[in-house]
């Protein structure tokens, strides 16, 4: 306990007193359930027997009532010696009131369920005359100590603040960066209250361009990023500062529609991008906060790669839109053999551009075997050269670029239709259904080019020709009845194309879902990570985006 604390229990509700600032905490016991511990006081065993197995309920209470207690007092030693990390624990809990100003704290648990207990903290915030409450809810999990086989909470960050990651920490003073006003293309303002997917795009925005907007600091709580190249998180605002403008190419509408596509699947992302100008319009990921996959993503994006292995297909002379090909329901490769799904086959004379829409992988395979030595590097060259994967995008914002690299063997074949190495994120594979529709890449980007001179990615223009056929393979797959992408495109009207995909990932025992598709101006890709076939789950996600465009 600090020194010069004083004590007292009045209604309930423990509260200890340091120096005029007060922390409290609500009867731990209350709603945790009848744990068989009474009057509040600690039950003792005298067995020196290290005990095994999971924690009982009683164990739960007792633990999480003495932990929950000494952190509300403000006593990190106490605190952290109940936990299963005291290293890490300790400065965390100490930097709640050293560094984070936290000067009252009341903590008000909720029902066990099991072994974890949710509670909601309700803190008052102190910096410098200014002060300001602040609620959020967390929980902590008990587990069994490995050494002492003692009762302990779980650490993790997220048991302080549930946004709080691995090397991450509280702090409260003033801003390190200038506040901004973000505004989408039409004037309209952008809140990650409204919409919030764009909370780390809009605190990355903010890192980067609030002082050459003319903005001015204020007194913030924010969560300091483990990463020295990172946006600090903004918890909460004691004092404003005043606004710089920063113009956005996002579409408040169309995010809008991304944030409800999200929201139709969990592990869902979005991007959406102009094809005439490469501006991006929306991006969007379920949930809205952590990992951003929409634009930092690097996975299988399945069947949507046949874009590009398309295009190499077509600008290698083997063959065209309207070209037969061959679609058995296996085709075999240096050993190994790639199936089409269900095994189907297509026995009617297809074209190139029917077993694109029926997503043939044998009929994107079988006609490659021609380009000999060059089979392992002509797709990366392809989607380096003309579709400007993995050129260092200069986005405005960080992004992932897309990764095609040179493989052998089986792989080959693999990458052809989007499996093996080949990695891309949702916004990478917008901007590939784009440069197919405008028949020229241009690069993605969220802010103007000029707010900091930027150098843009470039990539060469699609040989004549090229870029109607790809057209016109999106546009059938999209609307002809034998289409994989036709029913999630149904309501979507204007000209309109798209591809279907799926891919298989380590560790999913459901392949994840892929859709990429275009409705006149405005290209958009989808990713529902274990969601299936791709017209079953990316697909409605799209569709909802394409709706809200031009």
């Amino acid at each position: 306990m600090r020194s010069g604390a004083k004590v007292a229990v009045i209604g309930g509700v423990f509260a200890v007193v340091v120096g005029g600032v007060g922390y409290g905490a609500y009867n731990i016991l209350d709603g945790l359930g009848d744990s068989g511990v009474g009057g509040g006081s600690d039950a003792e065993t005298t067995s020196q027997e290290v005990r095994t197995g999971p924690v009982t309920k009683q164990e739960t209470a007792e633990t999480s009532k003495k932990f929950l207690a000494a952190w509300a007092k403000g006593d990190a030693e106490v605190a952290a010696q109940l936990t299963n990390n005291d290293g890490d624990a300790r400065p965390a809990l100490t930097g709640y009131s050293d560094t984070a100003h936290v000067t009252k704290a009341v903590i008000t648990p909720g029902p066990a369920v099991g072994s974890k207990v949710p509670y909601t903290v309700k803190a008052t915030v102190s910096y410098k005359g200014k002060t300001k409450p602040w609620s959020y809810a967390s929980e902590l999990t008990v587990v069994r100590g490995l050494t002492t086989g003692n009762a302990l909470v779980d650490w993790k960050p997220s048991v302080i603040h549930p946004d709080l990651g691995k090397g991450e920490s509280l702090e409260t003073g003033e801003a390190s960066t200038a506040s901004i006003e973000a505004v989408d293309r039409n004037g309209q303002v952008l809140t990650k209250e409204k919409y919030p997917s764009l909370g780390g795009i809009l605190d990355e925005l903010r890192k980067k361009y609030g002082e050459k907007a003319g903005g001015t600091v204020g007194v913030e709580t924010w969560i300091n990023s483990a990463n020295a190249d990172g946006a600090d998180k903004t918890l909460l605002t004691l004092v404003k500062g005043k606004p710089g403008k920063v113009q956005t190419t996002l579409d408040a509408k169309i995010q809008a529609a991304a944030e409800r596509g999200v929201k139709k699947f969990e592990k869902s992302s979005v991007a959406a991008v102009e094809p005439s100008t490469g501006a991006i319009r929306a991006i969007a990921n379920n949930p809205s906060t952590g990992f951003e996959t929409a634009r930092s993503g690097a996975v299988a994006p399945g069947s949507t790669m046949k874009i590009i292995t398309a295009a190499m297909i077509i600008q290698n002379g083997l063959g065209n839109a309207n070209s037969p090909v061959e679609c058995p329901s296996t085709v075999p490769w240096e050993g190994v053999t790639f199936h089409n799904l269900d095994d189907f086959s297509m026995t009617d004379s297809p074209t190139l551009k029917r077993a694109f829409a029926r997503s043939c992988n044998t009929a994107f395979i079988k006609p490659v075997l021609p380009l000999g030595d060059k089979r392992g590097t002509a797709l990366g060259n392809e989607a380096a050269q003309y579709f400007g994967i993995g050129r260092n995008w200069q986005t405005g914002i960080a992004t992932v670029d897309g990764k095609v690299p040179a493989s052998e063997g089986a792989e080959t074949a693999a990458s052809y239709i989007g499996q093996g190495k080949v990695q891309m994120n949702p916004l990478n594979m917008a901007s590939v259904t784009a440069t197919a529709v405008h028949g020229q890449f241009l690069q993605p980007y969220i802010v103007p080019r000029d707010l900091d001179n930027r150098t843009f990615a470039t990539a060469n223009p699609l040989p004549g020709g090229v870029s109607a056929q790809l057209k016109q393979m999106l546009q059938y797959t999209a609307t002809a009845q034998e289409g994989t992408a036709t029913q999630a495109m149904a309501r979507v009207g204007g000209t309109k194309g798209a591809k279907t995909g799926s891919s298989e990932i380590d560790g999913h025992a459901t392949s994840d879902s892929w859709f990429t598709g275009f409705s006149n101006n405005l290209a958009a890709a989808a990713l529902v990570q274990s969601g299936g076939h791709g017209g079953d789950a990316a697909g409605p996600v799209v569709a909802e985006v394409l709706l809200a465009g031009p």
